[in-house]
């Protein structure tokens, strides 16, 4: 795609992530009720009307690739098989979160060719700013809403590393896996900044043992390893997209 090898691609996402965090907003902080999924995670109308309005946008601009989006896949199912080109779409990262008033709450768009993630946009819409990568080989980017583009990169590892970890670990797991990757302090955090704050080197390491989905960690992954950095399966390779069910295993994000 020529908007890829462009780095336009990304342009055109980021708009469209940040179009729609303004339909997420409004329902920030203002009791928005949750309704539960057949996998008892919570979906609320935020996720909906930003989940129609990314997928009518990329069907606009980008007609006929394939799309796997959670909403659409909760409601009518995964896809048998994935394409050689599909988007993976997360609307509303951090549902419980959202719904509890936090901040760390994000809008995931990637482009997958062949199992890797190729181009990402993520969306903080509490913070507004958002990351992308570039054109392949191009680097990883930040800014805030209506501001230039600052590239972005990992830092070089630290003496003494720190780890960003799943909210939903309890203290003790959260040590133990952090100091299996060499950092004696974490952090807890929700939904995919996890990956961003990585990339552009504030945090170092990003473990998970729990079962994710792949729109949730997609356009993360993208950002950083543009950024400089990697996300490994438990194989040691490369996590990939497209598996059955559109499921993760457990995999490590790295810095420098």
């Amino acid at each position: 795609m020529a908007d890829l090898a462009s780095g336009t691609l990304t342009e055109a996402l980021a708009d469209i992530a940040e179009d729609a965090a303004r339909v997420i907003l409004p329902y920030w902080r203002t009791g928005v009720v949750a309704e539960s999924k057949a996998d008892d995670s919570p979906v609320t109308r935020a996720d909906q009307e930003a989940e129609a309005l990314i997928l009518a946008r990329l069907a606009t601009l980008y007609p006929g690739v394939q799309t796997v989006a959670e909403e659409a896949v909760a409601a009518d199912g995964a896809p048998a098989s994935a394409h050689d080109w599909f988007w993976l779409i997360d609307p509303l990262d951090g549902t419980r979160g959202f719904v509890e008033g936090r901040e760390a709450f994000t809008v995931n768009i990637a482009l997958i060719h062949k199992g890797s993630p190729v181009a990402g946009v993520v969306t903080a819409p509490a913070t507004a700013t958002t990351w992308r990568s570039a054109a392949p080989g191009g680097g990883a980017f930040r800014r805030r809403f209506g501001d230039v583009w600052q590239a972005i990169k990992v830092r070089n590892r630290p003496a003494a590393p720190l780890a960003v970890m799943s909210h939903s670990m309890t203290d003790v797991e959260a040590g133990r896996l952090a100091s299996r990757h060499g950092c004696v302090n974490w952090q807890g955090m929700d939904s995919s900044l996890k990956f961003c704050l990585i990339a552009e080197g504030r945090f170092d390491a990003y473990p998970r043992t729990g079962p994710t989905s792949e729109w949730d960690t997609a356009a993360g992954q993208a950002v950083l390893e543009a950024a400089g950095g990697r996300v490994m399966a438990e194989d040691g390779q490369p996590l990939r997209y497209g598996k059955p069910g559109f499921g993760n295993g457990g995999f490590v994000a790295l810095g420098g």
